[in-house]
């Protein structure tokens, strides 16, 4: 039951709302003597607070007559420090309980239950032990009084059967208490005891575990107050014990699942990175205890959660949990890092091959056939491999280099482990780097744009160009594509970079079929991410608007397999572009695997024979076979056939023969800049003249 608690005071504080939040009921609050005890006759509270600023500039022992002395009701008064040199003289002529002001949360609290417990004790002292007994039981919390003149404790029935102990348990000594709580916690307890007594603190709060009578643990918290005399020798001890052990309970299942995967039950990566921190920092004191960290990440388990959902994925999940824990010891630690990220911690390795014994045993755990539904599946998965070594300086290192040595692993054809070396922390930094300096090239335009001629073998004449971009880096000079379109259509870049060289390359014809050559256009390569944007058809429609150029001026490459990946998507851009007069030049062609069947629905007006089969002209008889092929089959479906990569007299010859269309590499003519090829075409005769 709540305790109800008139608070007279004639000034506006705080300490109202304070006992609210403390759980006590303020009934009311008054403000003059009369007001004081008309309320306390009508309302009968469990317990008075008076602040003594009320009462005047009296001295504390006189004051203390003046407070309402009806009904017998408990009471405590809030003093201010100013008076602190007669508390004690007030305790023993009046028997007041008194409060310093300022006043913190559990003072108050303490001082209030013992007041109460100490008005109740005796009042029924007066009565009987047998009453005595009920009120020290009154209270949900267990009453402990220290008097150290006698060093006898006096501990409630509530104290005794809250650690499962009859209440008829004749106990007086601070032993009884003592060795009752757990061993790991003694030492820690008497030591806050101990503050009491030296004056490094004003109030006891400690929580810590008691022994049950039936061999269990309960959490208990303590709270206490020290008295003391006139000399300021501590006489006597009084506090409260509580059972929060539901508490703590709940506070364990919460920290469990702050450091746990919800789904299989495992560390997760802020208790991976503890006990990752705890085994480096353990290695400083034993350098020859080596350990060392896997990184594992399930090869294609996308597909298992696109095809077969996320419930399918997430029991998955969980075996794979399971049986990576039966490839480790007891004291090693897997951790679910993320969706289908584990790392392990290895606690105690002689070399690099205790680790990797340790990967293939997973791995071959991993690849035993599983069943997800209906559907049988083997697993497999790319691991990286990091033994430490003196030069790592923090523990979050490791885990970086063992993921960096996984993608290598994945990028070498998944199902199989790597061990790191430097190199791959060199080219992660090497590819951070370039990413930084690649937006300050798409922000600032560092980029050439070079044009090869494609000129027809019947003519002589130059019938298109391909753009050709490079990298104009401020410190490292020309950069060619190979080296950053990679990085640029993983971070988006490409996109950016793509509209820059169609609009450059756009331009720039526009200005030489004005300049005589009418006919002519440039081819513009574009990546799979350009490609597969839904935005492609409306950005070059626009572009082509913008420059003034006619739409048959400009065609876009992409390579047989970007075309390949999605047909039906291909058929449907071709026909958006066809609709517009832009048409499609598939480069490449003869390393993928496209069909016939494929090659009559797309809308293509041009093949590019891939420049390896050039190169073995003369050398390999297949490649001049397949060339000859490709060039049959392309004149058949109406298409023309470019063979790039022309680099010697010899091939020129062979594709001459066979009336292959079109020729380009750096036989035919280097790559050029807008200004090499506008002084080029100015020495051909204008169409026209």
């Amino acid at each position: 039951m709540t305790n109800r608690i008139i608070l007279i005071e004639d000034q506006i504080t705080d300490i109202q709302q304070r006992l609210g939040q403390l759980g006590y009921q303020v009934i009311a609050k008054a403000n003059n003597a009369e007001m004081n005890i008309s309320l306390i006759h009508e309302l009968s509270p469990d317990l008075i607070i008076i602040d003594m600023d009320f009462m005047g500039e009296k001295d504390l022992v006189e004051a203390t007559k003046r407070i309402p002395t009806c009904s017998n009701i408990p009471f405590i008064l809030l003093v201010p420090s100013k008076e602190v040199q007669t508390i004690a003289r007030a305790h023993f002529t009046t028997l007041v309980p008194c409060l310093i002001k300022p006043i913190k949360d559990d003072q108050l609290d303490i001082a209030i239950q013992v007041a109460l417990s100490s008005y109740q004790l005796g009042k029924d002292s007066r009565k009987s032990e047998e009453s005595y007994k009920l009120a020290m039981d009154a209270t949900d919390n267990g009453i402990w009084d220290w008097d150290l003149k006698t060093n006898e404790l006096t501990y409630s029935p509530r104290w005794k059967t809250m650690l499962g102990y009859s209440e008829e348990e004749k106990w007086i000594s601070l032993e009884e208490w003592l060795k009752r709580i757990h061993p790991d916690d003694r030492k820690q307890f008497e030591g806050e005891l101990a503050t009491q007594f030296n004056g490094t603190s004003h109030h006891l709060e400690y929580e810590y575990r008691m022994m049950h009578s039936n061999g269990g643990v309960v959490w208990i918290q303590t709270k206490g107050l020290i008295i003391r005399d006139n000399g300021g020798a501590v006489i006597r001890m009084v506090g409260t014990q509580s059972d929060i052990s539901t508490r703590k309970l709940a506070e364990d299942r919460l920290t469990h699942y702050a450091l746990h995967d919800a789904l299989t039950g495992l560390p997760n990566r802020v208790l991976f990175m503890d006990r990752l921190t705890l085994r480096f920092n353990r290695i400083k004191r034993y350098p020859d205890e080596l350990f060392g960290v896997l990184f594992l990440d399930i090869d294609r388990f996308k597909v298992v959660n696109d095809s077969l959902g996320h419930d399918t994925g997430d029991e998955l999940l969980i075996t794979i949990a399971r049986r990576i824990q039966k490839c480790l010891r007891p004291e090693d630690t897997v951790s679910r890092l993320s969706g289908d990220e584990f790392a392990i911690l290895l606690s105690d390795v002689k070399s690099v091959e205790d680790l990797v014994r340790v990967s293939d045993r997973i791995r071959s755990s991993l690849i035993v056939t599983t069943l997800l539904g209906s559907i049988e599946r083997s697993l497999t998965a790319s691991i990286g491999i990091v033994l430490f070594n003196k030069n790592y300086e923090k523990p979050e290192e490791i885990l970086r280099d063992a993921d960096l040595a996984m993608f290598r692993a994945k990028s070498l054809g998944r199902n199989r482990h790597q061990v790191f070396d430097t190199s791959m922390l060199e080219s992660a930094v090497a590819l951070i780097q370039m990413e930084g300096d690649l937006k300050r090239a798409v922000d600032h335009h560092e980029w050439q744009v070079l044009y090869q001629p494609i000129v027809s073998v019947v003519t002589g004449k130059t019938i298109g160009l391909e753009a050709l971009l490079r990298w104009q880096h401020p410190q490292l000079g020309t950069v060619m594509p190979l080296e950053f379109i990679p990085v640029a259509e993983e971070s988006g870049y490409i996109i950016s970079i793509g509209e820059y060289v169609l609009r450059e390359a756009c331009s720039k014809v526009k200005i030489w079929r004005e300049s005589g050559q009418p006919d002519l256009w440039v081819a513009v390569n574009l990546s799979a991410k350009q490609f597969h944007d839904p935005n492609l058809v409306d950005r070059i429609t626009q572009i082509l608007a913008e420059v003034g150029l006619a739409s048959n001026g400009l065609r876009l490459e992409v390579t047989e397999s970007v075309a390949m990946v999605d047909s039906e998507y291909t058929v449907k851009i071709l026909r958006e572009l066809q609709k517009i007069g832009v048409f499609l030049i598939l480069d490449d062609f003869g390393t993928g695997y496209s069909s016939l069947n494929y090659l009559q629905r797309f809308p293509i007006k041009m093949l590019k024979i891939d420049q390896s089969f050039v190169r073995d002209i003369q050398i390999n008889k297949n490649s001049e076979a397949i060339i000859t092929a490709i060039n049959t089959m392309a004149k058949s479906c109406n298409m023309e056939v470019v063979a790039e990569g022309v680099e010697k007299i010899e091939q020129s010859d062979f594709l001459r023969f066979l009336l292959c269309d079109n020729l380009q590499g750096f036989f035919i003519c280097v790559p050029l800049t807008d200004q090499e090829l506008s002084d080029k075409f100015s020495k051909i005769p204008r169409k026209n003249d």
